[in-house]
């Protein structure tokens, strides 16, 4: 099964103009999104971490935990995303292992990416 298709029935789908934040770092944060269309970059701290291209999964860890953002998401070009609520995501994940199993890749790899940005205390 394609990972797309997994989002094809019934989407909500959020537009996003180019500029614009599909969601802010503090803000509350409890659904995930795929990007369908266009490009974002994820912002930590004010600096570019990330550029989520088609098919990129983000605000992940708020469908998990519910709470703070804690990154900026920014459209650099029109974007379409489609949410997932966590209804959604908990249907997805009981029917589908696979999509558990991308979910938990992205957020590792974007921990082991985040690691490697880090200064280790004595280098400073």
């Amino acid at each position: 099964m394609v990972f797309f298709e997994l989002f094809a029935h019934n989407p909500t789908i959020v537009n996003v103009p180019a500029g614009e934040a599909l969601f802010r770092e503090g803000e509350e944060g409890r659904m995930m999104y795929v990007l369908t269309t266009g490009s974002a970059e994820v912002i930590v701290n004010n600096r570019v971490v990330e550029t989520l291209q088609h098919g990129s999964i983000v605000g992940e860890i708020g469908i998990v935990l519910p709470g703070p953002r804690s990154a900026t998401v920014v459209a650099t070009t029109d974007c379409e995303f489609v949410a997932v609520d966590e209804k959604r995501f908990q249907f997805l994940v009981q029917q589908t292992p696979f999509f558990a199993t991308q979910v938990m890749r992205v957020m590792a790899e974007r921990l082991r990416n985040i690691n490697q940005m880090v200064v280790p205390l004595e280098d400073i």
